[in-house]
């Protein structure tokens, strides 16, 4: 148990030390060159790494639990980061800027699907409320930035306050982006 969290602690530390200085991550000493984008050696073969447990007596050896060395995961962070969908930007008349993501999990299309058919919503609900509260969350998952009266917001608690503030005019032309952004990236999410 205690060999699970040493190695454990190892990778963390491992992990804040290659994102914050930038040396590679198997602890060799850098020739000056710059890796690409986190691939493997071309043998297919991985050196442990300092701190990592071998394989066939660690923790979880034969029981199911691989050992992990820590540098799989880095490499998965940083591919998350290099997959970023591109935003989009929407202009209103009154020359507010409505920035939106070009993603939308699978799970948030679930839970808007679910708010817009009224599956969540409570007894008393009436189609305004549902309406409302679908377009809400469907703010709260695409909105990356909006700029109003020059004023940018882009915290997500921020962006929520400013759009359960904003008059029918400002809420029809996010609604409008997103229905125009949804038709053409989502075709499967309906915007009211």
């Amino acid at each position: 148990m205690s060999g699970g969290r040493r190695r454990g602690r190892a990778r963390a530390s491992k992990r804040v030390d290659a994102s914050e200085s930038g040396k590679p991550s198997d602890g060799r000493p850098s020739d000056g060159a710059q890796p690409s984008s986190g691939a493997q050696p071309s043998s297919g073969a991985t050196e442990p790494s300092s701190g990592a447990q071998p394989s066939d007596g660690g923790a979880g050896a034969g029981h199911g639990e691989p050992s992990h060395s820590g540098e799989g995961r880095l490499e998965r962070d940083h591919a998350r980061r290099e997959m970023r969908a591109p935003s989009h930007r929407y202009i209103d008349a009154a020359g507010n800027a409505l920035v939106l993501r070009g993603s939308l999990t699978i799970g948030a299309r679930r839970e808007y699907a679910d708010a817009l058919s009224g599956r969540t919503a409570r007894p008393a609900a009436t189609p305004e409320d549902i309406a409302a509260r679908a377009l809400e969350l469907l703010f709260e998952r695409l909105v990356v930035s909006w700029e109003v009266g020059g004023a940018p917001l882009s915290r997500q608690r921020d962006l929520l306050r400013r759009f359960r503030a904003a008059s029918a005019q400002e809420r029809d032309s996010v609604r409008r982006a997103l229905r125009e952004h949804c038709e053409e990236l989502f075709p499967d999410v309906h915007v009211p």
